[in-house]
Parts: structure tokens; sequence; C-alpha cells
């Protein structure tokens, strides 16, 4: 939960232009019964290339017919290829074939329309593209009226979700269902499972079985209802009102409060205030439907596991959904469910060989760990008030507090484990053991580090977990040779001048900058700018409670390469997708289905799902001056030459267009 998940690199495949087009497409039609017509679709799809069927959820291919004049559509636009299986979806490779049948209303018609698609490698997708046809069904043969090709659309798919960071929210996932084995409320279950499953097993094979179901059970209990929140609400508002209610656990100002005081309530208890347990009708009820026997024991035995190690597991679940949850549909199930394996795989294999469980007992170590947790809960409970604070501006916990707090509790932890500080379940103990000495060096030395963040030192290990450092009050020295409290934008009025005073919606809200960078807040102040300039357009996909965003600012937008093209040869426009600043009236924005938007994170995260496809923060958008994309949006990659790369192919393709 408090370690910073290592993002696996993306290849320099990544880095790549996708083809000029990733299919291409041959229409005709044939003759299907009276005055009916079938319309054949053939694609022949590049090498290494692929694209979905009509049905999936994400890139569908799909036709739409212009105005049918002398004719009518029958039936829908059918797959005649069957698809194959990449990645858990159904896709085709190579070639495929699709059909959409009409009928004739006079006796000849011109049929117009355009075919969509998304073509994806294994690594990331190109922008949607489109292939306009015109066909006479006089004779069957296409009339070569629009020619046969792709166009990129202003519309981005696939490549901003960050597919490194979702593994490494796996793994992290992964290893914290492991470590739960160890905490104070799950080991205690070790004993019980040992006198149920040696009742249960009459043969080896029945009980590897019923092994199997109970670890299959735990995984159930933590992953169905999570699958059914976001089942749906995904089929009652589609993926806006997914990112919405994800949007709203990650930063509204309750669930981050809430999840801040059950962290204290957890550390205090960890600590000895008090024992944390379920109400003993509960727990007892479904502990004793588990001692009736057969599958519905094993099912109650598995319940009475989860509900009883909840005031452990409860915060590391709620950390692993809130890090994954950042608009999209399968990440937090997926991660869940790999938090759930790996939780439910030590009982599962303890409870096929039972045998192994009784030589293990507990004893003062347990106290130690849970005192140990109770450290880390305050230090890691700070990080959603935090949230909270960034983005409703309270200004309670900027970036020297924050570290301050830090610094107290871990150099707390470090006394408490050489032995200076002692809990009232603690053991005596009138020696420090190798183990413990060790634990302390390497918290000390945490320490250590911190203590230089309180002048302005970047902490770039810490960039996700710290409050952004323009929030600190005292620096000594300029971050990145620019000041960071100078953090408000440079507006350029309409003769292409600098003026010092921010420009109207930054004055107005009082928005700063991150890391000294200058810029704006709106994608049309920022085109404005790349008008008068000759510049392209940098959109920062952003969100104050990001840990990615913080990330990638502090590790890849401080990097000199970076800076000096970020700051002279684009127009930078800022967007935070989380910030809960209400807008005046006549800064409201009004959606399609006539939803009205009144603060800037709403409004934002409107604009960059209608304009890029995107909901994950960070990423990067490259536009033009005229608002058009200039290269796939890119998400979260450390990468620094690959970060280069991809500004330097924008200035490249923006440069071509003004040729």
């Amino acid at each position: 939960m408090a370690s910073i998940a290592a993002a696996f690199l993306w290849s320099a495949a990544i880095f790549a232009q996708a083809p000029e087009a990733t299919a291409t497409w041959k229409v005709s039609s044939k003759p299907s019964g009276e005055n009916e017509y079938e319309l054949v679709f053939t694609a022949t799809i590049e090498n290494g290339w692929h694209i979905y069927t009509t049905g999936n959820k994400y890139n569908p291919t799909t036709l739409e017919l212009d105005s049918p004049t002398g004719y009518s559509p029958v039936g829908t636009f059918a797959q005649v290829t069957e698809p194959s299986s990449f990645k858990g979806d159904e896709v085709f490779f190579d070639t495929a074939v699709f059909t959409q049948k009409v009928k004739l209303d006079v006796p000849e018609a011109t049929v117009k329309g355009e075919i969509t698609w998304s073509g994806c490698n294994d690594q990331f997708c190109a922008a949607p593209e489109h292939f306009e046809f015109t066909l006479s069904l006089t004779g069957g043969e296409q009339v070569p009226a629009s020619p046969n090709q792709a166009t990129l659309s202003t519309v981005s798919g696939g490549s901003g979700k960050g597919g490194g960071s979702l593994w490494a929210l796996i793994i992290e996932a992964i290893l914290w269902g492991f470590a739960m084995l160890l905490t104070p409320c799950v080991f205690p279950m070790v004993p019980m499972t040992i006198s149920f499953f040696m009742k249960q097993s009459q043969t080896p094979a029945e009980g590897r079985f019923k092994a199997f179901m109970y670890g299959l059970f735990i995984v159930l209990l933590y992953t169905v209802p999570i699958s059914i929140i976001i089942g749906l609400t995904w089929l009652i508002g589609g993926n806006a009102v997914t990112a919405d209610i994800f949007n709203w656990l990650a930063t509204h100002w309750l669930p981050n409060i809430i999840f801040f005081i059950v962290f204290m309530v957890f550390a205090a208890s960890f600590f000895g205030a008090f024992e944390i347990e379920l109400p003993s009708s509960l727990a007892n009820k479904s502990d004793a439907k588990a001692g009736k026997g057969g599958l519905g024991g094993i099912f109650f035995m598995a319940l009475t596991l989860v509900l009883v190690s909840f005031s452990c597991t409860g915060p590391i679940v709620g950390t692993v959904l809130i890090k994954s949850t950042s608009g999209e549909f399968w990440t937090p199930m997926v991660t869940m469910l790999a938090f759930s394996v790996a939780f439910a795989l030590p009982f599962t294999i303890l409870a096929m060989f039972p045998s192994l469980l009784k030589k293990m007992k507990s004893g003062s170590w347990l106290n130690s760990v849970k005192v140990v947790l109770g450290f880390i809960e305050v230090a890691l409970g700070f990080k959603f008030l935090s949230v909270a604070d960034q983005t409703y501006h309270w200004g309670l916990l900027d970036r020297e507090v924050y570290l301050a707090i830090w610094i107290v509790v871990f150099s707390l932890l470090g006394f408490y484990l050489l032995g200076k500080i002692r809990f009232k379940n603690d053991s005596p103990s009138e020696s420090v053991s190798v183990t413990r000495l060790a634990l302390s060096i390497a918290v000390f030395s945490f320490v250590v580090y911190m203590i230089p963040g309180m002048w302005g030192a970047p902490l770039k290990a810490l960039s996700g977990y710290l409050p952004p450092i323009e929030t600190q009050d005292f620096i000594v020295w300029n971050y990145a040779d620019s000041p960071v409290s100078d953090s408000r934008p440079v507006r350029i009025d309409s003769f292409g001048e600098e003026s010092t005073d921010g420009g109207d919606f930054a004055r107005k809200y009082n928005l700063r900058m991150p890391m000294g960078y200058n810029g704006y807040f709106t994608i049309e102040d920022g085109l404005a700018a790349s008008r008068a300039q000759g510049k392209p357009v940098f959109v920062d996909i952003t969100g104050h409670g990001c840990v990615n965003c913080r990330e990638m600012e502090q590790r890849v937008w401080s990097d000199p390469k970076v800076q000096d093209i970020m700051k002279n040869d684009y127009v930078m426009v800022f967007l935070y997708n989380d910030d809960k600043t209400k807008l005046d009236k006549e800064d409201w924005v009004t959606t399609k289905d006539g939803k009205t938007l009144k603060d800037i994170g709403r409004v934002n995260s409107y604009i960059v799902r209608e304009r890029f496809n995107v909901n994950a923060q960070p990423n990067y958008a490259l536009l033009s001056s005229d608002g058009d994309l200039l290269v796939p949006v890119r998400g979260y990659d450390l990468s620094v030459d690959g970060f280069v790369e991809f500004l330097k192919s924008g200035i490249e393709k923006f440069n071509n267009q003004a040729i």
C-alpha cells in the first residue's frame, strides 16, 4: 500500500507512428433477394495490428450510412469472419469481412457511408480511423467517388491508458495480498482453518477440492461486489457515469475524509487503544453456519475469514481500489482480483495440507507487526486528507507540513524498532534483534532522505505521494532553474505580447501552474496563444489527487531536455479533472444530454472525454493551432527519452503542416 510500484516501461514501438491506415477497405455488393442487396466490406489489416468486432464495448467497428435516399437498411451491420481472441477481447487479424443488407425503394440508388474502426497492436491503439465510400447498387461495382483512405480524427483512443501502470497496480495488489497473512487480524484465522479442514477431509481428493472451493469463495467475496457496482453504473450511464463515480470516490472530500478517519482509527487500534471487532452476532452467525460442512459450510467459512479479517484488509483494499480508479471499467476489477487471489492462495494451500498449520504459533512478534502497521496507517492516512486539500484548495497540508508529519511519524517508528518506545501490549525486551536493527536503519535512512525536502528538495522517490512542490512556502533554491513560487501563467494578448497577469480565467479562479511552468487553463486560451506565437499546444490532462501525474512532473518534466522543449517550443494548457473550484455561471458547460457542469474538474473531465476519448490521468495531447491532434495521445510513461521524442514528433508534425 505504501510502496511506489515501479511502472513497466513501454517498448520503443509505442513511440513509433502508426501506419497511414491500420486497415484498408474494399466494398462491393451482391443481390440477396427481391430489391435487396448485400453490401460486403472487406478489411485488409496491417501486419502486427488488429481491429475489433462490432460488439466491442470500447473500440467497435461500426458502419454509418449517410441519410439513406432511395433505399433503407435491413437488419444490422454484421461480421462474417470468425474473430480471434487477444487479451480477453475478440478481434480480427489479417482480414475481416462485414456485411449490411439494404432494400431499394427505387430502381437504382447510390449508397454513401463511413466505416469507423480502431487499429491496435500489442502496445497501444491508433486514433479512430474512417473509410468513406460511395457505391452504386445498379451494377454492384464500387464507384471510386472517394479515395480508399483512413483519416485520423481529433479523438484518440487506447494510448492513454497507461498499460505499464496497470501492471504496476496488479503487482502491488498481489504483494499486499500475500502480506496480509502476517497481519494480526488475519493470522488468528489460521488455527480456525486447521480445525475446520482437518474435520472436513475424508479423502485427499475431497480435501483438495474443498480447499480449492474455499479459496474460490474468498476471491468471489472480494471481487464480485466491486464488479457488480462497476457493472451497474456502466449499464445505467456508461463510461461517463462510471468515470464520474470513480472521480467522486477518488477526489471528493467526503470519501477522502472518511478514509482519513478510518486510517487514524485503525492506527489507534493497532497501537493498543482499543480492539476493532465486528458485532459478535454477525461473526457468530457466519461461523455457526460454517460448522455445518459441505460447500455451504465452506462458503460461510470463507465469509467468516473475510469479515473477521476486514479490520486489517479493509484499509488495504480501499487503498488498492482508490489507486486503480481512474475512470476505467476493468482496472478496479482486475486489481481486486489480483489482491484476492494472492490473499486466498496461502489459505488454500494450507487448507490442502492442514498438518502444516499446526506448527505455526503466534507470539509477541505479532503485536510488533501490529504497531508497525499502525505507524504506516498514520502516514498513509494523511494522503487522503491531502487529496481533499488539493482538490478543494483548503491550504491545510502544504508540502512542508505534510513532510513534517511524515518525518515525525517515521522517526517514532525507528525509535519503536530500537525499543525506545513501548506500547501496553508489547512484551518486555532487554535487547534489540538484528532484524529490528536492520529495519530501524532503513527507517532512519528514509527520514534523513526526507529532511532536505523541508527546504525544497524535489524528493523524486516520493513524488507521487507528496503535495506538489508549488505548495511549498519556503524554498532555499529555485527548482529546476524556475521560481516555483512564480507559478502564474504568462498571458498572450491578441497582439502576441506577453502579459504577467495570468489571464482572465487563471486570475478569476486563482489557479497555479505546476513546477513553475507557464501556460493556460482552457484549450481555447491555449489555441489563441498558439496562433499568436506560432507554436503547437501541449495539453496536460492531470489531477490534484493523481499520484502518477506527480511522478511524471518530478521524474520527467524536471529533466532539462524536457523543460527546454516544453518552455520554449510549446504553449501549455493544464486541465485538472478533479478540481472542485466552482465556476461562475457564464463559465458553466452543458453536455450533449443536457447536464450542466458547474465546477472546473467536471468541465475538464467532460472535455477530455469528448475531445480525446480518455478518462485516465495523466495523459498528454499535442495540438495544432486549429485544435487538431498532431500525434496519438501519450499516457503515463517515465521514459525521459521517450517523452522527448514525443514532444519532438509533435513539433515536426506542426512544422510540416505549416509548410
